[in-house]
């Protein structure tokens, strides 16, 4: 069975851990999944590669066997399937934040005549959608510019504690 020659890194611990898991061979941990995902997981946060790197991966997975190359494969897999769904996950968030954010402003330019650029400026410095829905419930409330403005004072504050 032949194993993978992975790049080298620089650095003592990188050097290290890269000659091990040559030596080791990855796909020959036959780890369960869990422990695949931890291990590919501290490589993929610790030991990224640069494009060159990946390049020579991808021709090494070429010339080991069929088996190894789409087990590897599948780990790799997985680490672009979990990325995916985390920043789909996150972009929804965002654009809540957004939304809310949007439409603070826009409801303090119709409601009071405020000036849209300070409200957006002032706000956008909240990025938690619990601290804009409690903004937006209270501001909806508020009677005067003043009050309504005093609102979004304390919520910035608050956000950034």
């Amino acid at each position: 069975m032949k194993f993978i020659s992975l790049p080298v890194k620089s650095g003592g611990l990188q050097q290290y851990i890269w000659g091990r898991i040559e030596r080791a061979g990855l796909t020959r941990l036959k780890c369960d999944p869990a422990r695949m995902e931890l291990i590919a997981g501290f490589f993929e946060t610790y030991l990224k590669l640069n494009r060159r790197e990946e390049e020579q991966l991808y021709q090494e997975l070429g010339r080991i066997d069929q088996k190894e190359a789409e087990l590897i494969v599948q780990i790799t897999t997985s680490w672009h399937e979990k990325g995916k769904i985390e920043g789909k996950i996150e972009g929804k968030i965002e654009g809540k934040i957004e939304k809310a954010q949007e439409a603070i402003c826009k409801f303090m330019v119709r409601r009071f005549n405020a000036d849209a650029g300070e409200v957006m400026e002032r706000i956008q410095r909240v990025a938690s959608l619990e601290i804009l829905d409690g903004i937006m419930e209270e501001v909806f409330a508020a009677d005067t510019l003043e009050e309504a403005q005093s609102i979004i004072r304390r919520a910035v504050g608050k956000s950034l504690q």
